[in-house]
């Protein structure tokens, strides 16, 4: 039983042997710095039940359970708080049990249902850029958490594959490309098809303006445009099988995956199952049909089909177009379907997209409700505020946006410029100097993004993120190569039966800890719980900022307590062994936010 269940029990126990009266529940709270003691039991809300004054009350449940729990070694009771001290013999205990758990924190793998999480789902007529680097950062975390705290977990993406804006960098292409290919270009293969995106929108308003000059006003220039005209009627010709415009379209997507394969690879991120919109656009218009008949929808008079949801507060909302054509709601749709039918053990999906997209999957969610998917109820929207850069706000039509290769490559060059001028990096070779700046560069990236809630919107700022101090990746790195120093050196000079203690976790629970070895501990117990409730909320940011205190509870203990120099061979053998497993705690969290831990900076 844990520690507060034991204290909530006796706690009652006491109220009801001294004050012969009831206790529904039993307030706690983790005690004050200011103040002695680890567990504080409110006294306040007891006064509803036990008359009197509440310094008496909590001296009479101290000493009850000083006398009652073996745990609890004494109190004290400032105002309404009953402060309590727990043996040392308890954290050792406790740590005894973990220092040899290589999984501590996780839950048994598949002991919960399995859930399916969907994170990037790009277009494929334009390289990943910022807002995509935040997508797939907080899916591919929430993904790992969520297996951390039990679930089996599958990884997906929709790739957005068909449609209009796909034409239009096939269209420009052709037009404007000359044969070019990412070979002979030497681009990649997704910079290449989006250098024609902006060619087409280039070309686009240059047409605009001609038409504007002619005397036609800005909204019919903008549908008679030729441009867009034959992009509209590739799209036509795509969507009957035209031969030509099929095989046009799988060759550029054949390059833009290539060049997504790389950044993946580049950014930690992988994938256990791919879907194509071009596949499951047509199962979501055959289920529209199929709801048609059973009333869940209906069709105006123009013949697009809709679904009336202002019953339950929404609007009505398209699903097919009067030509027939799906619309992105009709993909999800058939997506959604399509998954639960490969992998019918999964019994819940998270969407991470952006929060503009709020509205659709309310939508989403409620089709599926209605039209009898059980499963509707397990869905969850992880929606995420934008990422905005110092410059502003990026647009990719134009070209402005901020790229994920050229972002990752920067970030390894600001790493790079930090770490020469702070002179971390003595004896190491360039070979690797340039690996470090790129765990170091990505490392900041990723905890930077992840340490905010995902709602918020966040101001990313590359160099404020590379600072070896404070809040940031570098920063909890650097502890973990610090940490790795210290074992190296323990493990040169310490004899053989003290390195073993130091291996197994046999550390004298007889001995007294300093507060800083017991409030170091005290964190260490925080870590299950943090992936529990990290899962729970679909939140990154709980594990990221609980590995930050965590290190900043372990720089204090290491500036304030002798761990080599200390002369007791006991207390030595505890501080060593608990400095790896505040290294393997770090190392573990990190693996959940997908940050790599350098073994020396």
């Amino acid at each position: 039983m844990e520690l507060q269940s034991v204290l909530e029990q006796k706690v009652k126990e006491a109220v009801k042997s001294i004050f012969s009266a009831d206790l529904a529940a039993v307030e706690f709270q983790p005690t004050r710095k200011d103040f002695e003691g680890d567990i504080t039991v409110v006294v306040f809300p007891m006064l509803r039940v036990v008359k009197g004054n509440p310094i008496q009350i909590g001296t009479e449940i101290g000493e009850y359970l000083v006398e009652n729990v073996s745990e609890v070694s004494k109190f004290n009771v400032v105002k309404g708080f009953l402060n309590l001290v727990i043996a040392d013999s308890y954290y050792l205990d406790f740590f005894n049990l973990v220092a040899k758990d290589t999984g501590y924190g996780y839950a048994k793998a598949g002991s919960k249902d399995a859930v399916m999480v969907e994170y990037s789902s790009p277009n494929t007529n334009k390289p990943l850029h910022l807002g995509h680097i935040r997508n797939n950062l907080l899916g591919y975390s929430v993904a790992e958490i969520l297996k951390a705290a039990g679930h089996k977990v599958y990884k997906t993406q929709i790739i957005n594959d068909r449609g209009i804006h796909i034409c239009k960098s096939m269209l420009a292409w052709q037009k404007f490309g000359e044969g070019e290919t990412p070979e002979s270009s030497g681009l990649k293969g997704d910079h290449l098809v989006g250098k024609y995106y902006v060619a087409f929108d280039k070309a686009y308003k240059a047409e605009i303006q001609e038409l504007i000059s002619d005397g036609k006003d800005k909204e019919a220039a903008e549908k008679e445009a030729p441009i867009l005209i034959e992009a509209q009627e590739m799209l036509r010709k795509w969507e009957a099988g035209d031969k030509e415009v099929v095989s046009l379209w799988k060759r550029m997507n054949g390059w833009v995956y290539e060049g997504f394969d790389t950044t993946y690879k580049n950014m930690g991120v992988d994938f256990d199952k791919l879907y194509y919109e071009s596949d499951t656009y047509l199962l979501g218009r055959d289920v529209v049909k199929d709801g048609l008949e059973k009333g869940v929808f209906f069709k105006k008079a123009d013949g697009s089909v809709w679904i009336d949801l202002t019953d339950e507060g929404l609007d009505e909302k398209i699903v097919l177009r009067s030509d027939g054509t799906a619309v992105y709601m009709t993909q999800d749709i058939g997506t959604a379907i399509q998954r639960v039918t490969d992998f019918p053990d999964i019994n819940g999906m998270v969407y991470t997209v952006g929060n503009e997209q709020d509205y659709h999957f309310k939508v989403l969610f409620l089709i599926l409700k209605k039209l009898g998917y059980s499963w509707a109820e397990k869905l969850y929207h992880l929606s995420y505020g934008m990422v905005d850069l110092p410059s502003g706000k990026m647009k990719s039509r134009e070209g402005t946006v901020v790229d994920a290769d050229d972002l990752m490559e920067s970030m390894a060059s600001t790493a790079a410029a930090i770490s020469e001028d702070l002179g971390k990096l003595e004896g190491y070779s360039n070979e690797e100097k340039q690996e470090l700046y790129k765990t170091i560069g990505l490392g900041a990236l990723k905890y930077y993004i992840l340490k905010v809630d995902p709602k918020k919107r966040i101001l990313f700022n590359p160099e404020e993120s590379v600072d070896f101090q404070g809040n940031t990746g570098p920063f909890i790195q650097y502890t973990y190569a610090r940490i790795q120093s210290i074992l190296r050196k323990a493990n040169k000079t310490s004899p053989p039966e003290h390195f073993d203690k130091l291996s197994t976790g046999s550390i004298e629970t007889s001995l007294a800890l300093h507060e800083k070895e017991k409030e170091l501990l005290k964190q260490l117990q925080l870590y299950p719980e943090t992936i529990q409730l990290a899962a729970e909320n679909y939140s990154p940011a709980l594990v990221a900022n609980y590995t930050y205190d965590l290190v900043k509870e372990f720089n204090s203990f290491y500036q304030q307590v002798s761990i080599l120099g200390e002369v007791d061979e006991n207390k030595k053998a505890l501080r060593v062994a608990l400095s790896r497993k505040v290294g393997e705690v770090i190392q573990s969290s990190f693996r959940l936010l997908g940050v790599t831990v350098p073994e020396r900076m």
